[in-house]
C-alpha cells in the first residue's frame, strides 16, 4: 500500500482543490458489505474543537443505507486521470451493479472497518458525530438552495464526522 498516514491539517486545503475537477467517493460499509458513491459537497473544518468532515446523502441513494447503519465513512480522492471511474460511480447505483469491483478499485479498511480505496490520492477516515436532516424550512437563500432539489429526489441529510485518520500518498 502506497497510502501512508497524514496529519489532517496538511489535507485541509485541498479539499477546495478538488472539488468540482476531482469529485471523491464516499464509502460506507465493512468487510461484510459497502457501497460507493461519488459526492460533489462535502466540508472539511473544525467543529466541537475536533477535525470534522460533513458529507450530504439523499436518502433515495443506496449508500444512504450503509451511512445509517455504519458508524464510520470514508472520503477517498482518485488521482485526476481516474475520471471515468468517479463517473461510473456518481450515475449507476450499487443495487443493481458491484461498482467497486466494475471499476477494479482495491479496498482497505480503516477506523471501524470503514473501507476506502488504495488507489485514493488522499483519503479522510470519519466517525459519525452528528446527523441532521436538510429542509426547506431553514432555506435561508431559497434562490440559491433550490434549484439542488424538486426532480432529482428529495433533500439530503448531512453527516459531520470526526476524521480520525488520513492518508496520502
Amino acid at each position: 500500500m502506497d497510502l501512508h498516514p497524514v496529519d489532517i491539517k496538511t489535507l485541509a486545503p485541498e479539499v477546495f482543490r478538488v472539488f468540482g475537477g476531482q469529485p471523491p467517493l464516499l464509502t460506507a460499509g465493512d468487510e461484510n458489505g459497502c457501497n460507493t458513491m461519488t459526492i460533489g459537497w462535502c466540508q472539511v473544518g473544525v467543529l466541537w474543537n475536533l477535525p470534522v468532515c460533513t458529507v450530504y446523502v439523499r436518502p433515495e441513494r443506496h449508500t444512504y443505507t450503509f451511512m445509517e447503519s455504519h458508524d464510520y465513512f470514508t472520503v477517498s480522492v482518485l488521482p485526476p486521470d481516474q475520471k471515468k471511474i468517479t463517473a461510473f460511480c456518481g450515475s449507476h447505483s450499487g443495487r443493481d451493479t458491484d461498482k467497486i469491483g466494475r471499476c477494479g478499485l482495491t479496498v482497505r479498511y480503516g477506523a471501524g472497518a470503514a473501507p476506502f480505496f488504495d488507489e485514493a490520492e488522499w483519503v479522510l477516515v470519519c466517525r459519525k458525530l452528528y446527523v441532521q436532516d436538510m429542509v426547506p424550512q431553514s432555506a435561508a437563500a431559497e434562490e440559491a438552495i433550490l434549484p439542488f432539489y424538486g426532480e432529482k429526489g428529495g433533500w439530503h441529510r448531512m453527516y459531520t464526522g470526526q476524521v480520525v485518520e488520513a492518508y496520502t500518498r
